[in-house]
Order: C-alpha cells, then structure tokens, then sequence
C-alpha cells in the first residue's frame, strides 16, 4: 500500500509543482522535502496538496484518510517533511482505521 501512496504522492504533488510554477532542481523522489528547509511547499502549499492526496486515496483506494487535521499538524516529526514520510503517515492512518 505505501507504495501506492508514493505514486500517489508524487502524481499530486508534480501536479501541484506545475500548477504553482514551482522550480526544483531535480525530478521529485520519495526524500523530496515538501515542507520546511529545502521544501516544495510553504504552509499555504500543504493545503492543497493534502486535499489533493485525500481525493486521490478516495478515488483510488477506496479510502478516508485524513491528512491535513490537528493530528498531522501536530506531530513531532511533520508527516510532511518529505513525500516518503507522508507516504508513511498515509499507510499508517489507513492501517489504524481498517485494525481500528
């Protein structure tokens, strides 16, 4: 499943990349930061990338998952610091919904 989630991942947030006229340096990968030092994305970035990935797993998977609530924003280490932790905090929310 995660996976699944990457590509997700990636496909949104390329989107996005277009969209917003974004430069980056290299092509996006699973250690691209999305937020913070280096990142893709400044706050007002997150919004919509996370609506956009939240659609994507409901159309694709058949899932909710909820990626941009208090629960997300107020992690130690923010599921947003790089496409393949996302990814990761993604799985493990559908995870816990389905064991739940």
């Amino acid at each position: 499943m995660k996976d699944q989630l990457i590509e997700i991942i990636l496909e949104v947030a390329s989107d996005l990349q277009a969209e917003e006229e974004i430069e980056v340096d290299e092509a996006l990968q699973v250690d691209t930061p999305l937020f913070g030092e280096g990142g893709l994305l400044d706050s007002m970035g997150l919004v919509p990338l996370a609506i956009a990935v939240e659609q994507a797993i409901e159309e694709r998977l058949d899932a909710h998952v909820s990626l941009a609530d208090e629960k997300a924003l107020s992690q130690a280490n923010s599921p947003y610091r790089s496409i393949g932790s996302l990814a990761e905090y993604a799985a493990n929310e559908l995870t816990s919904r389905v064991d739940g």
